[in-house]
């Protein structure tokens, strides 16, 4: 028998001896640093570039995705509100030229549309602002394949709403 409690305190003693003190894990560091810059945009919280009211196109975005067409070739960017070019594509690239009949038609921009796609998502950028594109041009047949190729690739063509605290 007092084999057995001499047993039983040295568990209890083992007991207090390997309970450690976790009050400092809940001490909070004094500085810290960010390490994604885009941490802030992906929760909805950065804020956006307003400007003035007269400039155009806005500057109300934190990526904006610009399509340019010129007489030969079809390019698209998406580029932050700085101005700074993130993500591009081209026709003009031999990679995707090689696979087109003509660098510059409604396939074109389609194909174009896939591949900026891809290349967004890869860079991690999942919704982009296409408002700021000329009213007017808005109505062609190749920005809506190149739109409708983009939302198939799976990127939102809008941006969410920012969230005030």
């Amino acid at each position: 028998r007092a084999a057995c409690f001499r047993f039983a305190s040295t568990t209890a003693s083992l007991k207090t001896e390997t309970e450690v003190d976790t009050r400092e894990n809940d001490v909070v560091a004094s500085d810290f640093t960010n390490r994604n810059p885009r941490n802030l945009e992906q929760l909805a919280l950065a804020r956006k570039e307003r400007g003035w009211k007269t400039t155009w196109p806005k500057r109300e975005f934190w990526h904006r995705l610009r399509l340019e067409r010129t007489q030969h070739y079809v390019e698209a960017f998406v580029e932050r509100c700085n101005g700074d070019v993130v993500v591009s594509a081209s026709t003009r690239e031999w990679a995707i030229k090689r696979h087109l009949y003509s660098p510059k038609g409604v396939t074109a921009c389609k194909n174009l549309g896939r591949v900026m796609a891809q290349r967004c998502l890869e860079a991690g950028i999942n919704f982009v602002n296409f408002k700021a594109v000329i009213p007017w041009e808005r109505r062609c047949d190749s920005i809506q394949e190149f739109e409708k190729a983009m939302k198939e690739g799976g990127v939102v063509l809008q941006e969410p709403r920012r969230i005030y605290l």
